[in-house]
Order: structure tokens, then C-alpha cells, then sequence
């Protein structure tokens, strides 16, 4: 007898649906036009509620989970540029939760977040705006039925937040497709004889990865109407820690993954990706060699994950160093296989002479491996 079937990942509207309505149900600040909630509400929503709750209709308190963990400001601005004329770019390194901040701001603002174009070097005019069904183009000619709108026009007119991803993978004159959506908020349909006016409510979250600068540079004019908030790698290794965890045992729990996570393996773990990323040691005592890939707290989460399969079905149920580093290779040597020579200087430089058993396991391990 066959399971019903389960989605992998549920949207964050969908994900957060109790969250949502229940700040809605207790939202007493204005609201800008075609918003699901206030821009309080959505700071709220991104950054967690604390210890306070929030009953929904029928009297269930629901606390609100912080999605996002980092800079208040940073988020009050992106909420802010939404709420404007202006829209928004998402900026960072890899891994920093550019789409998944977009994502969140996306659902709390509209209701729904699959709005979305992916960029890439393929991306098409006809992907943003709009395409044809082209048997009915040929049977009936250009008519309302034989237009596919594209993620934009549709956003346009529901009055909702569109979000372009990798907007710098998009060739120029793709990007450029933007600007007269975003100066005139409309959008030209000849084959129509129609201008689609975008609805109150309407914007773009745009992202951009600081590792794709140069490839298809933003014009000045397109650079002029957004407003650009830098996301920024984590400050400490306290708050990287709760990152990691925290997403980690959330992607478990959608994945029925029950390993154990000991607290001295995720202070290690996410020190190796400090150390390896910043080149430094965090006593800043020896300087590493940093590996090619980026060494992002998104691709830390990913390791844990993945040890913690490792564990769960070919291990004891707790995740151990050697599920780690065999993990570990692998995001190390994702760019340049050569790479595999900066963990192995790392090893004998910086684990080796630290005292601790984690350390020594970790050690050990990844000797046996390399």
C-alpha cells in the first residue's frame, strides 16, 4: 500500500502558515496597500517574537520562530525599500540567506513567495513578462487565452512581491528587460494593444552573489532603482552555532532524520569553517590556507545534514567526527579537487596540536580518510 505522497519543501507561506495568520489575527499597525501584514509584523515574523505569543482565531498561542538571525537594521531597511517605490537587492556572499530572507519576506508580505524567477545565463525577456501558447497563437491569434504571464506581469497585476534570483547570472540586455518595469510599474503587451498597470502592492526582491560581480555587472540606470542591503557573514561563532543548529534539526526533522548532534561537534565544526574561511585561526595565533569554494554557514548546515544521515542509517545514531569529515571532503574539494591539500595542511597545522577529544577524533579521522 503506497504512502501519500509529501512535498520535500513546502514554501514559507505554507511552512509558516499558523505564524502568518496569527499575526495577522493580532496586527493593530497600519498596513501599506495589497500587504498581508505591517511592516512591524513582518520584522516580527523575520526576527522572531521572544518569549511573546500570539493567539490565531480559535485561542491557539503560537510563538514566532526567528527565521533570520543577524542584523535588526538590515531587515528594517529591506521591509522599509518594500514598502517604497524603490526595489529591493539582496547582496552577499554564498550562503549568507540572501533567498531565504527574500523567501520570508516574500510570504509575509504577499501571502505567497513562488513569484520567482531563477536567473541564469538561459534566462529570456519572455521568462520575466510574458510567452505565448503557440497553438492557440496560430488557431486564434493573439488573445488573452493564448498568453502565458510570466512571474512579473502576474505580480503585477495581483498587487504581490516578485523575486529574480541571481539577477547577475541574467545576460544585460535581460536585466534591462527591468527598467522600465520598475520606473513606469507597468508592463506593454502589443499583440494586445493593452498596458498592464501594476496593482498596489507590488515589487521586486532581487539577489546577487558578490562571487558573480563582473560577470553581467548591473547597468547604472538598473543599479539606480533598487536599494541594496548587504547581507554579511555571520559575526561570532556563537550566533553561527545557532544558525547551523537550529536549521540543521529543522531540515531533520523534514528529512525523519533522528542522529543525535553533540554540542562540542557543532562548536567544532563550525570553528573549521570559520577558521577555513577567514584564513585564520580564531586566535587569530596561525594563519590557514583557505580552500577555493566558500566556506558558507549555508554549506556548514549541509555537512551536519548530511553526517546526520550518515549516522542514522550507517552509524550509531549520534554523529560522530568521522561523519563529519567524510562530509566535510566533499564541500572542501566542490571547486578544485587540489583543494583537498588546504584541509590536509589544516589537519596537521591547527587540529593536531589541540587538545580536547573532539579534536584528536576529528584528527584521526581525517587521517584515515585522506
Amino acid at each position: 500500500m503506497s504512502e501519500t505522497p509529501v512535498a520535500i519543501r513546502l514554501p514559507a507561506e505554507e511552512r509558516c502558515a499558523l505564524e502568518l495568520t496569527a499575526l495577522c489575527h493580532n496586527d493593530p499597525y497600519p498596513r501599506p496597500p495589497g500587504w498581508l501584514l505591517s511592516p512591524k509584523r513582518v520584522e516580527t515574523f523575520l526576527l522572531g517574537s521572544g518569549k511573546e505569543t500570539f493567539p490565531t482565531p480559535d485561542g491557539q498561542p503560537v510563538a514566532i520562530r526567528p527565521k533570520y538571525l543577524g542584523d535588526r537594521r538590515l531587515i528594517q531597511v529591506a521591509i522599509a525599500t518594500l514598502a517604497s517605490e524603490r526595489a529591493l537587492l539582496l547582496v552577499g556572499e554564498p550562503g549568507v540567506a540572501k533567498s531565504w530572507v527574500g523567501e520570508h519576506l516574500a510570504a509575509a508580505i504577499s501571502g505567497t513567495s513562488r513569484l520567482i524567477i531563477q536567473g541564469t545565463a538561459g534566462t529570456t525577456e519572455d521568462q520575466i513578462k510574458y510567452a505565448w501558447n503557440y497553438a492557440l497563437l496560430l488557431a486564434e491569434g493573439p488573445s488573452e487565452r493564448a498568453l502565458v504571464p510570466g512571474p512579473i506581469l502576474r505580480a503585477m497585476r495581483q498587487g504581490k512581491i516578485a523575486r529574480f534570483e541571481e539577477l547577475t547570472r541574467c545576460a544585460s540586455e535581460v536585466q534591462d528587460t527591468l527598467l522600465s518595469i520598475l520606473s513606469e510599474k507597468e508592463i506593454a503587451i502589443p499583440e494586445l494593444g493593452q498596458v498592464v498597470l501594476a496593482q498596489r502592492g507590488f515589487n521586486l526582491i532581487a539577489t546577487a552573489n558578490t562571487r558573480d560581480r563582473g560577470i553581467n555587472d548591473m547597468s547604472s540606470a538598473l543599479k539606480r532603482r533598487f536599494n541594496f542591503v548587504t547581507l554579511p557573514v555571520v559575526d561570532t561563532l556563537e550566533q553561527e552555532m545557532a544558525i547551523v543548529e537550529t536549521r540543521t534539526r529543522d531540515l531533520m526533522a523534514d528529512y525523519r532524520v533522528q542522529a543525535e548532534v553533540p554540542a562540542d561537534l557543532l562548536k567544532l565544526l563550525v570553528t573549521v569553517f570559520r577558521e577555513l574561511r577567514a584564513g585564520l585561526t580564531l586566535d587569530g595565533q596561525t594563519k590557514v590556507k583557505s580552500p577555493s569554494t566558500v566556506m558558507s554557514t549555508a554549506e556548514a548546515i549541509s555537512v551536519l545534514l548530511n553526517g546526520g544521515i550518515l549516522a542514522q542509517h550507517f552509524g550509531d545514531g549520534r554523529i560522530g567526527a568521522a561523519e563529519v569529515m567524510r562530509s566535510l571532503v566533499g564541500a572542501v574539494t566542490k571547486e578544485d579537487a587540489r583543494d583537498v591539500a588546504c584541509l590536509e595542511e589544516y589537519l596537521e597545522n591547527v587540529v593536531r596540536p589541540r587538545k580536547g577529544g573532539e579534536w584528536q577524533a576529528f584528527y584521526r579521522a581525517g587521517k584515515d580518510l585522506l
